[in-house]
């Protein structure tokens, strides 16, 4: 097992720090995305579904 002296060492991990903690961060925003994405898109055809049955309700009561 790596074992480092100190965080500082830690965080820059031998001088490759900065790719393996962006590698984390790419990989974090992919996982949100995926989460988010749906969620947002649901709420869009809700909408859609709610304003689109409005829209057949009022023209069935102008029809009758």
């Amino acid at each position: 097992m790596i074992q480092f002296s100190s965080f500082s060492e830690f965080v820059q991990m031998g001088a490759h720090g900065v790719y393996v903690w962006s590698a984390y961060g790419v990989t974090l925003i992919v996982l949100a995305f995926n989460v988010v994405a749906p969620v947002l898109r649901r709420r869009e055809l809700m909408r859609e579904l709610k304003r689109d049955i409005a829209r057949e309700a009022s023209r069935n009561e102008s029809s009758s």
